[in-house]
Parts: C-alpha cells; sequence; structure tokens
C-alpha cells in the first residue's frame, strides 16, 4: 500500500512539474509578427523596429515573418490559426483588417475576431510615375489616361490593398480608366517602376521617397489634404480634384480568443516602444505619423475605416475573385 501511495504522490507532482514546465515554456516562447506582404514595405521595416523594442523589453526574440499572397490573405489566414497565446501577433495595412472579405469570395479568417492591439503608424500616399511618364503633374496625368483609356498601368499589392483602392477612387472620382498590375510587394512594383515597366503606383511617401531621390521616379502629387513637409513643392492630389484624400495606416492584432487583458498589456508595450525617442524618430525620418493607442481605439478607428472603404467598393461593383 505504502508503495502505491508513493507511486501516486510521485505521478501527481511529475504531472504538477510538466504542467509548469509547459506554462513557463509558453511564457518564454519567442514571438513572431506576421507581416502579410514580402520584405522590404514600409510596413516591413516598421514591423522590424517594433519587433527590435519589444526583444529589448521582453528579454525574448521577437521576428518578423514575411507570409506574403492574395493581397495579405495568406497571412491572415496564417496568423488566425495561432494560438491566442501572446506569442504571434499580426502587423498589416487596411484590406485584411477591412474590405478584403468583400473583395474575395472566400477568404480563410473573419478579420472582425481579431483582437485589436495597437494602431502603428498612418502616413499620407503620393502618387509615383516612372521617370519618362509623359506627364507632369496631376492635370497632365488625367488628360493623359483618358487619351489612353485602359493603358495607363498602375501596381498594387493586389485586389484590395490601399494602393489598388486609391487608382479605383481616382477612377471613380474622374472617370478615367487604368489598367492594374497586381505584385506580390510593394518592393517588387517599386522596382518594376525604377525600371520602366509600370507607369504608376500609389504607395507610401517613405517608398515613394527612397526612388525619386535615386532619380528613377517622379512624385506627382501626394494624397494628404495639405502638402508634405518632406516634400513641400509637391502639390497634394486635392489641388486638382477636390476631396480625393487617402491615408495608409498600419496596425497590430493578436490572435482570436486572446484574453483582454493581455492584449492590453501588449498594446501597452507597443505604444511604449513606438513613443521611445530611437523608434520614434526612425517612423518620423520614413515619413509617418507614429500613433500607438489602445485595443479600444483602434477597434473604433477600424470600424470608421471599413465604413468608408467599404462604401467605394460597394460602388463599383466588383465581383468577388
Amino acid at each position: 500500500m505504502k508503495s502505491l501511495r508513493a507511486s501516486l504522490t510521485l505521478a501527481i507532482a511529475c504531472a504538477i512539474l510538466a504542467c509548469v514546465n509547459v506554462s513557463a515554456g509558453a511564457q518564454s516562447a519567442n514571438t513572431r509578427i506576421i507581416v502579410p506582404f514580402a520584405a522590404g514595405s514600409v510596413l516591413d521595416t516598421q514591423a522590424r523596429f517594433i519587433a527590435e523594442g519589444l526583444t529589448q523589453r521582453w528579454g525574448k526574440s521577437v521576428i518578423v515573418e514575411n507570409v506574403a499572397g492574395s493581397g495579405g490573405n495568406t497571412g491572415a489566414e496564417r496568423f488566425s490559426r495561432s494560438a491566442p497565446d501572446g506569442n504571434t501577433l499580426f502587423a498589416a495595412p487596411p484590406a485584411p483588417f477591412t474590405v478584403n472579405r468583400l473583395l474575395y469570395k472566400s477568404i480563410g479568417y473573419d478579420a472582425s475576431k481579431f483582437m485589436p492591439v495597437s494602431l502603428m503608424s498612418t502616413v499620407p500616399n503620393a502618387l509615383i510615375v516612372r521617370n519618362d511618364f509623359p506627364a507632369k503633374d496631376v492635370p497632365e496625368f488625367l488628360a493623359y489616361a483618358r487619351a489612353n483609356a485602359g493603358k495607363v498601368s498602375y501596381a498594387s499589392q493586389g485586389i484590395g490593398t490601399t494602393p489598388f483602392l486609391i487608382a479605383k477612387r481616382l477612377e471613380v472620382m474622374t472617370g478615367v480608366s487604368m489598367n492594374h498590375v497586381p505584385y506580390r510587394g510593394s518592393a517588387l512594383a517599386m522596382n518594376d517602376i525604377a525600371a520602366g515597366h509600370i507607369d504608376s503606383f500609389f504607395d507610401a511617401i517613405s517608398n515613394a521617397l527612397s526612388l525619386t531621390q535615386s532619380g528613377s521616379s517622379r512624385i506627382l502629387a501626394v494624397t494628404d489634404t495639405k502638402r508634405s513637409p518632406l516634400l513641400p513643392d509637391v502639390p497634394t492630389m486635392e489641388e486638382s480634384i477636390p476631396g480625393f484624400r487617402s491615408l495608409t495606416w498600419f496596425a497590430i492584432a493578436a490572435p482570436p480568443g486572446t484574453p483582454a487583458e493581455l492584449a492590453q498589456k501588449i498594446s501597452a508595450d507597443v505604444a511604449a516602444v513606438i513613443a521611445s525617442p530611437a523608434i520614434n524618430k526612425r517612423f518620423i525620418e520614413l515619413g509617418l505619423t507614429p500613433v500607438g493607442g489602445t485595443p479600444a481605439e483602434l477597434a473604433k478607428f477600424i470600424a470608421e475605416e471599413d465604413a468608408i472603404w467599404s462604401e467605394l467598393v460597394a460602388s463599383l461593383k466588383m465581383e468577388p475573385q
């Protein structure tokens, strides 16, 4: 009997120890931030800045994993299946959070179930054209597009991404018709702009600056309501097209089912990283407006953006792909 009792005691002790080890292992596991587009974009860059800051705060590795494809859906779907333990995060622009559900017949995730964490930043976009494109400003661009209906090409990272939606909004507001050329990431599109294979691209001003400074492309306009201090001589789209405005934004989410308390903690740490002098400076140098903020603030922001872009998609009467 004593032998049996001793064996049971040992078994229980081992089981408790095993549970403690599993819990400790989960808490100490490395964290990954899934970015649903190829490396090299402004999204990827700021995700790596945040990963660097969180690594320092948490004392464990935080890495960025690029999972590109299907306008951000491939990475979003993989993320959505992750355990809600705080060891997997998702950094993305608007499309996977908002309009992709309207543009694709079948996606393997429900973005409404993502746990909001923090808005990372906002940034105005810019209309970039290849260096030898015949138009020198927005009115000339529109005139050329009308004279060459369906022939002026524009790049995007896929249907539903911000560059795609901005171009569609331009078509709706001005009546021009252009040719969409999707890419797996903005870096690839930028390469083709520089090589002269693509006519135009709406992308974050930070990405645009790197190309224009090298002389391989030109910026015709920015999409904010006021001129950028980084490009004071470049007009806004609104100066030629009243009411035309678009900001790109980037947010972080946790998987469905993540406890609210855990999301709040991660959000506070992300906000602290963004507000730190070194990271804040890097964001600003990229042309980004650093934000931070709480899960509740992000949830409200996404709902407002979803309403705006969903109205545009509905007006296009596009068949889901």
